[in-house]
C-alpha cells in the first residue's frame, strides 16, 4: 500500500518490492520499519504509520532512507 507512495517521493518506479524485515513501535497508532529490497542489491529503509483503528485513515509512508544494503541493520529513524 505504501509502494506507490515511496515510488512519487523517489520520482521513479520499482520493479522489485518485497519486504524482507520489520520492526514495529507503538506510539498513538504504530509505526513499522520496513527493510524493502527494490531490485539488484538495493534495499530501502521504509518508516509506515498506521494509525489507531478508529480513525480509519490509510497507513502513511513517514520517512523513509534510500540506498541501504542487504547487511544494514534496520533501526528506529
Amino acid at each position: 500500500k505504501v509502494k506507490p507512495q515511496l515510488e512519487e517521493k523517489e520520482g521513479k518506479t520499482f520493479d522489485v518490492f518485497t519486504a524482507v524485515e520489520f520492526k514495529t513501535q507503538v506510539v498513538a497508532g504504530t509505526n513499522f520499519f520496513i527493510k524493502v529490497h527494490v531490485g539488484n542489491e538495493e534495499f530501502v529503509h521504509l518508516r509506515v504509520f498506521r494509525s489507531l483503528p478508529h480513525e480509519k485513515k490509510p497507513l502513511s509512508l513517514h520517512s523513509y532512507q534510500s540506498s541501504k544494503t542487504k547487511h544494514d541493520d534496520l533501526t528506529f529513524f
